[in-house]
């Protein structure tokens, strides 16, 4: 059944494609179809449309909470009438008899019937993420210190390129020990983990990693053994003058598209069986985690890649009949990542840093001699401080979402 909900008569020409044409309701009222002025269309379930209301009593106006769960609505609300303009529409719900406004570019936003299937098979990547080989164009996206530090507009384009990328530099911080506290501050807060607030990457007599050694070392995300996973790494450069001792980074996302692409059979192994990763280096710490090496969301969506050969425990989760394609996609993924035409590549020089998202970026190391000296110091972070200070910057400088 399906019944036109004309509404109000519009009182100015329409001058946006967010602007709402029509509105009718079907299923007796159980789904609401609004049509915009640009021609796409979306339905909306009355249950769904009243448990996301905007209005006082339902969503705090400063947290934008809930303020009832849904227990508290009714089981099988309808949509009864519509008052229409050009830039919301008010739907008034039974058995409640309550009226809520939705903004039209809201719906717009929200509209769940628009997106559809996946672009792609499993491992698609969202609009905004782009993946990338050793030709990043314009290279790892850099910027000031004193820039990101003053300039909201600057520090706003570089946490948008790691959110693109996964990596990002810095170039002229100070030469002072904890300045990669400076950095961090800048978006978010350390992620404390045994290794204290910080650690430092430099040659140590009886090391407890072998990143304190002068070892080159395999690209790699770091701490796989815990669940969750600092999801953001910073590396801060205070000397190097070492001979070697070149960072490089790897899209893993990259790599696991061309996984997929050479072995789907392998790429679905490492995706549908989990890895096992652990570390016990030091008294009193022994952390483990039991998660697959290429990480897909329900719907198939790239979200993560956990790989460190040094922390890999024995794979005890593939069935006998699979474990000879996982050791072959194992390989392959490996042969990948460590293909020179994958790795961006550069020095540090003090005071210059970089970070990369841990879910995501791998990062690697040249050896280096003894002559000279290389001290880093790291630390970690979480996404979601990164990504909220971004949103929020978005819309203090008036920058629509990507």
């Amino acid at each position: 059944m399906s019944s036109s909900l004309a509404g109000v008569a519009q009182q100015q020409p329409l001058v946006s494609v967010m602007d709402i044409a029509s509105v009718e309701t079907l299923q007796d009222g159980r789904v609401l179809r609004v049509h915009w002025s640009d021609g796409q269309s979306a339905r909306f379930h009355a249950l769904w449309l009243r448990d996301n209301a905007l209005d006082d009593t339902t969503r705090d106006q400063v947290s934008g909470q809930r303020l009832v769960t849904l227990d508290q609505i009714p089981a099988s609300p309808v949509v009864t009438t519509a008052e229409l303009s050009d830039q919301s529409v008010a739907l008034t719900f039974l058995p409640e008899e309550k009226t809520v406004t939705f903004d039209a570019a809201w719906l717009r936003a929200h509209a769940y019937d628009l997106h559809g299937s996946p672009p792609e098979p499993n491992g698609w990547l969202p609009s905004g993420i782009e993946s990338w080989d050793a030709g990043l164009p314009g290279g790892v996206h850099t910027a000031a210190f004193d820039a990101l530090k003053s300039d909201r507009g600057a520090l706003r384009d570089w946490l948008s390129a790691m959110q693109k990328s996964g990596v990002a530099k810095i170039t002229g911080g100070p030469e002072t020990e904890g300045a990669l506290f400076d950095v961090t501050a800048m978006f978010g807060f350390i992620r404390e983990t045994n290794y204290g607030r910080h650690f430092e990457v430099r040659t140590e007599v009886n090391p407890v990693n072998l990143a304190y050694t002068g070892l080159g070392l395999q690209a790699h995300t770091d701490n796989p053994y815990r669940d969750p996973v600092p999801t953001l790494q910073i590396l801060y450069c205070l000397e190097n003058s070492a001979q070697g001792g070149d960072s490089l980074v790897v899209d893993g996302f990259r790599a696991a598209e061309r996984l997929r692409a050479e072995m789907p059979d392998g790429f679905a192994a490492l995706s549908q069986h989990c890895a096992r990763f652990e570390y016990a280096g030091s008294n009193g710490v022994h952390l483990s985690s039991r998660k697959p090496m290429i990480e897909l969301s329900p719907d198939g969506q790239l979200v993560g890649i956990r790989f460190n050969n040094r922390s890999t425990a024995p794979i005890v989760d593939v069935p006998f009949d699979h474990m000879e394609t996982y050791y072959a996609a194992y390989r392959r993924f490996a042969e990948i990542v460590d293909d020179p035409s994958m790795a961006v590549r550069f020095k540090l020089e003090p005071g210059e840093s970089f970070m990369v998202d841990n879910t995501r970026v791998l990062h690697a190391r040249t050896g280096y001699s003894g002559a000279g000296s290389r001290w880093l110091q790291g630390c970690y972070a979480d996404k979601d401080g990164m990504l909220s200070t971004l949103a929020c910057l978005d819309a203090e400088l008036g920058i629509a979402a990507e």
